[in-house]
């Protein structure tokens, strides 16, 4: 096991894996709000809603897991229910199933997509969420391996979803290119009302630069679907082998193709080989960056900018994003729900001490934090500024609002 994930993990556990899957509210919140929000709270979060379009604010990135309850047909690794032959797996997907308001297996399904719901449609959160399908890992010969997968959930559950909710949640497909239909799934999703393409090739086995993924492309622009796809390092996976496949230059065959492709994190984990000269490694931010700048990606190329308040992302590779206007234009909003329901990982404190946010607003969004964890990362990324030679930074509003034609149908 990889000893760097081994310390995160034990770290984010503090008391144990045992404890954790009963869900420590210092690691992550998922009950209701016990009170009203203060009119201090009340205050930042309409000054966060100023600019910003409701009817075009779109959370990009917005995960719905399941473990196959009721019908559903979703999947979940057995592993993260094996506490004494894999530990850590136990532990973490435990904290995230608290996170998710997850408190009866039988019912977790329904638990998850009631609680994610109730997030999105509670005042005085708006807008609507991208809610993403993720497709098995595939080997080379297209077969789908559940047993080395993490999770899998289908799109006509994503689908079905969306269709009971039309006001709140548009349906992100996943389809894995080697899979021997994956032409044909796409058109029938795209059918159905799809507005993007997941992947996660890390995770999912997928090379994005391979000429196996051609096929995909091509019906991908002719559909005018998006690839929504992560980048960077990939902590849920060992293999450095498989961290290979979130190099962000292999994404240039998508971009030669005509798809129009959204970064997921702007890339800012880890390292890559650098393609252009072989044998070096740079950061995968810094790659992202340089596919930023290059002619292909003009009017294509985008990232999401979830995640990036994580205490693992939130110094350069935010503080760039801030500064770096030129780049606002091609940044799309993501929460990673729900990843934000997590203390461990988007720790405020740190955010004070780099001088992103205030004492004053640390201890409102903190509020807002235990109210609803959407609101709250909706609210913490429109507060966040960089002060460096008399000038104030931040993410537009324009950033929190879908730009135009870069969803399917939108």
């Amino acid at each position: 096991m990889n000893r760097r994930k081994l310390l995160f993990s034990l770290g984010v556990l503090g008391a144990g894996s045992l404890s954790a899957r009963l869900g420590f509210p210092r690691l992550a919140r998922s009950a209701p709000p016990d009170a009203p929000l203060s009119a201090e709270a009340q205050a930042l979060v309409a000054k966060a809603w100023e600019g910003v379009d409701p009817a075009r604010m779109v959370d990009s990135h917005v995960h719905l897991v399941g473990l196959g309850t009721d019908g559903t047909g979703c999947y979940v690794n057995p592993r993260t229910n094996q506490p004494l032959l894999h530990p850590i797996s136990f532990a973490k997907f435990s904290i995230y199933r608290h996170a998710a308001g997850v408190e009866d297996d039988e019912h977790s399904d329904r638990q998850y997509r009631e609680r994610l719901l109730s997030l999105i449609k509670t005042p005085p959160m708006r807008g609507r969420a991208l809610v993403l399908a993720f497709d098995y890992l595939h080997d080379e010969q297209g077969k789908p391996r559940p047993e080395l997968s993490e999770f899998h959930t289908p799109n006509d559950y994503v689908l079905k979803v969306a269709q009971e909710n039309p006001e709140h949640v548009l349906p992100g497909a996943s389809i894995h290119p080697y899979r021997p239909d994956a032409v044909d799934e796409l058109e029938r999703v795209a059918a159905l009302g799809a507005r993007t393409v997941k992947w996660l090739p890390n995770a999912m086995g997928i090379n994005p630069g391979s000429p196996r993924c051609d096929a995909f492309y091509r019906k991908m622009a002719e559909l005018k679907m998006p690839l929504h796809t992560h980048a960077g390092e990939e902590q849920a996976v060992e293999a450095e082998e498989a961290q290979a496949l979130g190099n962000p230059l292999y994404l240039r065959r998508a971009l030669d193709a005509g798809v129009k492709v959204v970064v997921a994190h702007a890339a800012s984990l880890g390292t890559s080989e650098d393609l252009d000269k072989p044998g070096t490694h740079v950061s995968n931010f810094e790659l992202w960056l340089r596919l930023m700048e290059e002619q292909r990606s003009t009017g294509l190329l985008y990232a999401d900018f979830s995640a990036m308040t994580q205490y693992n992302r939130c110094k350069e590779p935010l503080r760039q994003l801030l500064m770096r206007e030129d780049l606002h234009s091609r940044l799309v909003h993501g929460s990673d729900y729900p990843l934000p329901a997590i203390n461990a990982l988007i720790r405020t404190g740190t955010l004070e001490d780099l001088g992103y946010i205030t004492s004053d607003e640390r201890r409102v969004l903190n509020e807002l934090d235990r109210h609803n964890p959407l609101l709250f990362d909706f609210t913490l990324k429109r507060t966040l500024a960089v002060r460096q030679d008399g000038k104030t930074y931040r993410f537009p509003a324009s950033a929190f609002m879908l730009p135009e034609g870069l969803l399917r149908g939108m």
